[in-house]
């Protein structure tokens, strides 16, 4: 038997890690500031995150949601307390496109409505109706195309009270931060006109926050730059800084009924265990403060390039919009720099480092990204 082949990779065999730093199969160090699509949020085997997995494991690795788990309201308190959401209820599930699937839903059962708005250059996952949300044709099969679904222009507050004059709209569905979408920002008065438009028509409010969340920007919710409150926050990616673990949260207005969601290894006793671990060490750290420091001082710095067209983001979720010329510049920074960054189309190199990034890290990639603009 062979993988199926849907992933273009590069030939690099990552073997070992350690905060900030990854090495290949052959002894190669490399800087890693794309955590695997924002996944590693407290730095590769960290060692609060090894020991809270290993004694766990020692104890009991699963079991499913038939019986008490009380890591399950451990999770929650501390989520609740370092998000600042602690009226909130959490449903666990294991990945982003699940924890949206499940908030579409949820919304849905709350109303009774059927008709969601998204937005162009969208990501929303891969599960039936996140997919649907996702403003990608070519990953919506067409077992996934549904007319519920309403694609808007980003920020465009005048075409988003159009579309809830014409429909009966059950969900708004938004990153705060689009990351595949290139780092598009919402801006605040967009945000606060959704919250608005939810209350008035009594839809719900969905806060994507599976990219932009737990604490990239400086904040817990890039959302929270708006000083709103979504009615449902899904997450995944960092949550886990590694292993497979997402969630909602939900607002106390939307009650709960037995059987309205369901999972089997959601909330098992691993995956809670690196919940944990991560909002211990986030909240020890001070790792949201990092964020916004270290990103603050790679935003500016990277603003000071002449060849960069703009720079977006927030924290350490950060695009760099380059000219068409430019476009070797990913790949150099991997091969000539050994410095691991992601992308978006069309030209767009993204930054989604470990929380706690140093800033001598930074300042090694700024040193490489002006060698590899100069050479280019």
């Amino acid at each position: 038997m062979k993988l199926f082949d849907v992933y273009p990779i590069n030939n690099i065999n990552v073997t070992r890690g350690i905060g900030s730093l990854v090495y290949d199969d052959k002894g190669t160090e490399y800087l890693d500031l794309y955590g695997g699509h924002a996944v590693i949020s407290i730095g590769h085997t960290n060692p609060h995150y090894v020991k809270r997995l290993e004694d766990q494991l020692h104890q009991i690795g699963f079991y499913s949601n038939s019986i008490e788990i009380p890591l399950q309201t451990q999770l929650a308190e501390k989520l609740g307390h370092v998000s600042g959401k602690e009226d909130y209820q959490l449903f666990l599930c294991n990945s982003g496109a699940e924890a949206n699937e499940n908030a579409l839903k949820l919304a849905s059962f709350y109303n009774g409505k059927k008709k969601i708005i998204a937005f162009k250059k969208a990501f929303h996952g891969r599960t039936s109706l996140a997919v649907a949300a996702t403003d990608n044709p070519k990953i919506v099969a067409p077992v996934n195309e549904t007319d519920n679904v309403i694609f808007l222009p980003w920020n465009d507050e005048a075409a988003l009270e159009e579309a809830f004059k014409n429909n009966e709209v059950s969900s708004v569905i938004i990153e705060g931060i689009q990351g595949v979408g290139g780092i598009q920002v919402a801006s605040v008065n967009f945000l606060q006109k959704i919250r608005s438009l939810c209350d008035e028509h009594n839809a719900v409010f969905i806060a994507d926050s599976v990219q932009c969340g737990y604490g990239r920007t400086g904040k817990f919710f890039s959302h929270d730059f708006s000083c709103i409150d979504a009615d449902i926050y899904s997450m995944a990616k960092g949550m886990g800084n590694g292993f497979p673990i997402g969630g909602i949260i939900i607002s106390p207005k939307i009650a709960p009924a037995y059987g309205m969601l369901g999972t089997t290894f959601g909330g098992n006793h691993l995956a809670c265990a690196a919940g944990l671990a991560v909002l211990e060490v986030i909240e020890r750290d001070n790792l949201m403060q990092n964020a916004a420091e270290v990103g603050g001082y790679l935003i500016e710095e990277l603003k000071k390039f002449d060849k960069v067209k703009e720079v977006r983001g927030r924290g350490l979720m950060i695009g760099i919009d380059l000219p068409e010329e430019l476009s070797n510049v990913k790949k150099d920074l991997l091969f000539k720099h050994q410095i691991f960054t992601g992308e978006a189309k069309p030209n767009v190199v993204r930054l989604l480092p470990a929380l706690n990034l140093t800033k001598a890290y930074a300042d090694r990639f700024l040193e490489a990204f002006s060698t590899t603009l100069n050479n280019s």
